[in-house]
């Protein structure tokens, strides 16, 4: 029995009216991420890469030269707030990884790019995250992982409508 068994085995003593199996494998889900992205931020420790830094990187990276995106399309691609973007890449800027400059098509908008040392350290850390996850993967085998995806990509699916 781990954690949420526990607490399943409670309500069902407390309220055994209530089904509190969704509660259980909500919690098992969330927890799970919890613990997966605290073991990935270790795994990146040996890069300078604080907690969501990876993830700003690696999607200007994946945009192709000249790496560089717009701070709503980095908004977009990292599922954070505009206060959390600007935040995140003012520390990004200042450890040198990303540059922000005017974007010459539009003088009221600002495009970030990757500096030299970003695409360095995104192209080093790349290897090392993927290894990690698959390594946070490795109880499953390939079969399960496929079902794992394909019930994530429906519950994603639907959760995103």
């Amino acid at each position: 029995m781990d954690h949420l068994d526990e607490i399943e085995a409670a309500w069902r003593r407390e309220r055994p009216d209530v089904d509190v199996a969704p509660l259980v494998l909500v919690g098992r889900l969330l927890r799970a991420s919890v613990l997966a992205d605290a073991e990935l931020t270790r795994g990146l420790a040996g890069f300078d890469l604080q907690p969501g830094w990876f993830d700003l990187l690696a999607a200007l990276r994946r945009a192709g030269e000249p790496y560089e995106l717009h701070p709503t399309e980095l908004m977009s691609a990292t599922m954070l707030s505009s206060g959390g973007m600007t935040k995140r890449l003012d520390r990004l800027v200042e450890a040198g990884l990303v540059a922000r400059r005017p974007d010459p098509a539009d003088r009221r908008a600002t495009l970030v790019r990757l500096t030299a040392r970003g695409r360095k350290t995104i192209d080093k850390a790349l290897p090392v995250h993927v290894a990690n996850e698959d390594r946070l993967l490795a109880t499953l085998n390939a079969k399960e992982r496929e079902a794992l995806d394909a019930l994530l990509r429906k519950l994603f699916a639907a959760l995103n409508a």
